[in-house]
């Protein structure tokens, strides 16, 4: 079937283990794998080698980045994966630079990639609530989705022409937790989105 790359991004705090993070990516990784898909995983926290990440990037059909948002964003050793990894493949192994080219001057920035026909998926666990976005009514969103909010991650993907698959989101983790739907539907995600997948 696929070549599929889980990314676990959660960086552990003494009010955010990161249980649940782990338990999607393992929920994941079985899944998947029940299905004949090939699964490769990367735990940031954990340290990671950058030739390493790239051939898994390479060789994924899709990347499935499961993380926790920590301040309306991605923790910071994910960030700094992304600054060391990402970065490091400029060469042409995600993209050939920024896609520009003097000889062709009509080529638009962010046009380099080379991960045309991959795909990718965010899996986001967040404290906000639910109701907090898509409406305008809403004091720190007012209106703005979630894809909104990670606008910069899909650009990220984009940037290497990878194409989105439907993000999946666990809202209010913290404070009003519902963790055994929570896992229903990420089952039901992975099925329509992931597993039939080849």
């Amino acid at each position: 079937m696929s070549n599929i790359l889980i990314i676990n991004a959660h960086e552990p705090y003494p009010s955010s283990p990161g249980r649940l993070n782990a338990t999607l990516v393992e929920r994941a990784s079985a899944l998947l794998s029940e299905r004949a898909h090939r699964i490769r995983t990367t735990v940031v926290h954990d340290g990671y080698d950058t030739v390493t990440e790239l051939e898994k990037h390479r060789w994924a059909d899709v990347v499935l980045l499961q993380t926790p948002v920590y301040w309306m964003g991605v923790p910071w050793t994910f960030k700094r994966y992304m600054d060391e990894v990402y970065s490091a493949g400029l060469d042409g192994t995600l993209c050939h630079g920024d896609g520009r080219s003097r000889r062709e001057p009509s080529r638009q920035y962010g046009s380099g990639g080379t991960l045309t026909g991959k795909r990718y998926m965010l899996s986001l666990t967040f404290n906000a609530p639910r109701a907090a976005f898509d409406d305008p009514a809403q004091y720190l969103s007012r209106g703005q989705s979630v894809d909104d909010l990670f606008l910069p991650m899909h650009m990220t993907f984009r940037f290497f022409g990878m194409e989105a698959i439907e993000t999946f989101v666990c809202h209010d983790v913290m404070k009003n937790p519902d963790i055994e739907n929570d896992l229903m539907r990420f089952d039901a995600h992975l099925e329509q989105h992931l597993a039939g997948y080849s």
